[in-house]
Parts: C-alpha cells; structure tokens; sequence
C-alpha cells in the first residue's frame, strides 16, 4: 500500500484483480462494465475504504469551493430553513453547497459521506451525533473538516452548531406542567438512527419525573415527522381511555396532524385538549389555532455553520463549537387547566 496509508486505485485495482483502467470504468462508466466485475470491483473498495477524487487534485491548492451536506431527509420542513441560509452564505465566498440525504440510514450516509469526498468537497456537514464510531474514524483518517448541526453536545469531541435538544423539550415540558397539566402526553420521532429525537423525548420525561409523573405507553408514540402520522398517533392518544389534556410532539408537522385529528374528533384546541409542537416553522403559525411551540433559531444556525466550515477548511484548525439558545413561542393551542 501506499506510504500516506489511504487506498489509491492500483490498491484497489490489485485486491480486486483487475486493471486501474477497469477500476476507473467502475467509477465513472458503470453501465460499461460486466456486473461480476463490477461487484468485485466494488467489494474491494468498500474493503479498503477508497474514495476517488474527481477534481481536486487538478487544483493547485487541492480545493473545490464545494461544502457537502448530508440531511435526513429533503420531505422534514425543519431542514430547509437552515439548509437555506447555509447555501446564501457559503455562496457569498464563491462556495457551492451539495446536498445529499441518508434517511435516517447509517450505512446510507457512509455511501454518500465517500460519494462528496469523491467530488472532492472541501468539507462536510452532517446532522445530529449519532453515527458509527467507524464512520467518524473514515473522516479523521483524511484529515476531512466537518461539524455537526441541529444538535449541541458538550461532551462530543466534534465541532457541533445547534442547540440542546434535550433543554429544548425539557423546557417545553416544564411550561406545560407549569400550566396544571398532569395527564400529558407525547408523540415524538422515531428514535432509531435519530438522537434529536431520542433527547427531545428524554427531556419530557426527565420534566415530567421532576414532578412526579410518568412518560409511558401508551401515552408516548413513536412516529415520523409528517402530518398523516401525527394525526394517526393522535387518534390513538385521544381514544385512550383517559385521554390526555395536553399533547407534547416532536415537531409542529406532528403537531398539526394532532390539532386535524382533534378535529375530527369533534374537539376544540385549547379547551378539550391542548397540542404544542417544537421547532416554529411557518406551518406552526399558519395552523388553526396557532401553536405553541419551541422556536429554533435555524438561519442563525445555518450561518454561523457557514462560517465555521469555511474556517475549518480553510485554517484546517480546530474551531470551537456553537450552542444557540431555544425559546418556547406562545400561540393559542395551549391553555391553563385547573
């Protein structure tokens, strides 16, 4: 192997058995290659941990002006407020941003985290904490600036910009409890492969401990973040047989499939049951009534993202994380209750 000890294409040419002309048809003319060829060709470069490079390299300085993003998913409203900013602001340095998504899926993510080195961006931005240790270690190997957003751990060893999510929904928790609830329920994200949701659900229930009560089955659920899955998860809280006087949700699309399920029911938000939601996209004050709900500074997010990227790739030096304060937007869908 190679003394930089990162795989070149003769590695991978050699492990696979074929020639560096093949290796590169692999890489760039797929269709033009026999699939048994290409499955070894493949296998060997996923052994070994290659990642082409398709432009950099013809630079004099090794930079593309390229930053890539890898986002959950492009259907979540949460992302694109940041994701916006983030793209105004490395285009003001002549950066273009590239935009990939994992769907929740760790090994997904490794595929496209190789694909962007490929084209050779300059760095990365991934969201949330959790991922394989393996993955973090492919990334310090080459040396690669990234930082995490929509997520602020204190005791994380990488460059974070986002916010406690646990904080946040603790918070919120605390407000509901604080108005006399104590029949609370929760429709929060689905946990797996997503630590923002797992934190959101865990400060509601640290709150709810603090007070003495209990977040459980069949009182929290687990859902994805549309509308359709809000309203279903709300209509088996408010069929339960005793339902409860206030909905906690993991983010205000669930929260507006709560307030339609509501609805249906034939109940009125506030009065037979109040709904808050978390993140203040514009879908949280344009529903009727308007939601209460967590308020996530995400252009703020975006740019100083921006700015710390550039200055990661750049400098190719440690930069200090951002932690960006929460704050709970008061609307008409939560009520006191004696």
């Amino acid at each position: 192997m190679n003394t930089s000890n990162l795989p070149t294409l003769d590695d991978v040419a050699r492990l696979a058995g074929v020639s560096t002309a093949t290796v590169s048809r692999c890489l760039n003319l797929p269709d033009q290659v026999r699939h048994t060829t290409k499955t070894r060709v493949e296998a060997a470069i996923a052994e070994l941990g290659y990642t082409p490079h398709f432009g950099g390299l013809a630079l004099a300085s090794n930079r593309t002006n390229t930053v890539g993003a890898i986002i959950p998913t492009m259907e979540n409203a949460i992302f694109a407020r940041g994701l916006q900013v983030l793209q105004e602001e490395l285009s003001l340095s002549g950066i273009t941003l590239l935009v990939a998504t994992s769907l929740y899926d760790p090994e997904k993510e490794a595929k496209q985290i190789r694909a962007l080195l490929g084209r050779g961006v300059d760095g990365l931005i991934l969201i949330g904490h959790e991922r394989p240790q393996e993955t973090y270690q492919f990334l310090t190997d080459r040396r690669v600036p990234f930082l995490l957003m929509w997520t602020s751990t204190t005791d994380s060893p990488y460059c974070n910009v986002g916010f406690d999510n646990h904080q946040a929904a603790y918070d919120m928790a605390m407000h509901v409890i604080l108005r006399g609830h104590r029949q609370i329920a929760m429709i929060g994200g689905t946990t797996k492969g997503n630590d923002r949701a797992r934190e959101r659900i865990k400060g509601v229930s640290n709150a709810m401990k603090q007070n003495g009560l209990k977040l459980q089955a069949p009182y929290l659920v687990e859902t994805e973040y549309t509308i359709d899955e809000g309203r279903a998860a709300a209509q088996k809280l408010l069929a339960l047989h005793t339902p409860p006087t206030a909905i906690i949700c993991g983010n205000d699309v669930q929260a507006a499939g709560a307030l339609k399920a509501a609805h249906q029911a034939g109940l009125k938000v506030p009065d037979d049951v109040s709904i808050v939601g978390f993140d203040d996209i514009d879908l949280a004050e344009a529903v009727e009534p308007g939601l209460t709900t967590v308020h996530v500074p995400h252009r703020r997010m975006g740019r100083e993202a921006a700015r710390l990227i550039i200055q990661m790739a750049r400098n190719r030096a440690p930069v200090e994380s951002i932690r960006i304060d929460t704050n709970i937007v008061e609307r008409s869908s939560l009520r006191d209750i004696s």
